[in-house]
């Protein structure tokens, strides 16, 4: 968790070190970032980034939190199952993420570091357990969709139509 070192700052070394932490999780994996460029970036000495974070992960965590809430939608459906409302939020989401300044840590994390943020999965997955089956299968397919958007921009527009598509049979066989 971000220390309360950092969140007590001057806000314009805050925002130094978060540009920097920006630009080093926007052209690395997780795997890969190094303390070394964010501190050079910042300007920071290596010991002021440890004050301020118990290690990448923990400074990948502030950012992401950050990021999503810039450009996230709600996701939480209405109790009926409504295939129009997850293709809204999906597109909705993809359109905000590549108008954003975070569209390139935002690809990497759906591509590279979601697997490797302790924790994530966990959530999601219990999350995904109560839900009815028409929720779960849509929320998932919501998941790979973006992922599929990120991973090959030139079917989009494909990619996006089968999800809706689907949308429609989850619907379908709900109402059967």
């Amino acid at each position: 968790m971000v220390k309360s070192t950092f969140l007590n700052l001057p806000e314009e070394k805050k925002k130094r070190v978060t540009e920097a932490l920006l630009h080093e999780f926007s052209t690395h994996a997780l795997t890969e970032a190094q303390v070394a460029r964010i501190v050079k970036e910042a300007g920071i000495a290596r010991g002021a980034f440890y004050k301020y974070f118990d290690d990448l992960t923990d400074a990948y965590t502030y950012l992401f939190k950050i990021a999503i809430q810039e450009i996230h939608m709600n996701m939480q459906p209405t109790a009926k199952f409504d295939p129009d409302f997850f293709y809204d939020r999906v597109c909705k989401f993809i359109s905000k993420t590549q108008h954003s300044k975070y569209e390139p840590m935002m690809k990497l994390h759906m591509l590279r570091n979601e697997a490797v943020v302790p924790g994530s999965m966990k959530t999601n997955s219990e999350q995904l357990l109560h839900m009815t089956p028409e929720i779960w299968s849509a929320m998932v397919l919501s998941h790979e969709v973006i992922v599929s958007v990120f991973a090959d921009p030139d079917n989009r527009e494909a990619n996006l139509k089968r999800y809706k598509e689907s949308l429609y049979l989850i619907d379908k066989g709900a109402n059967k």
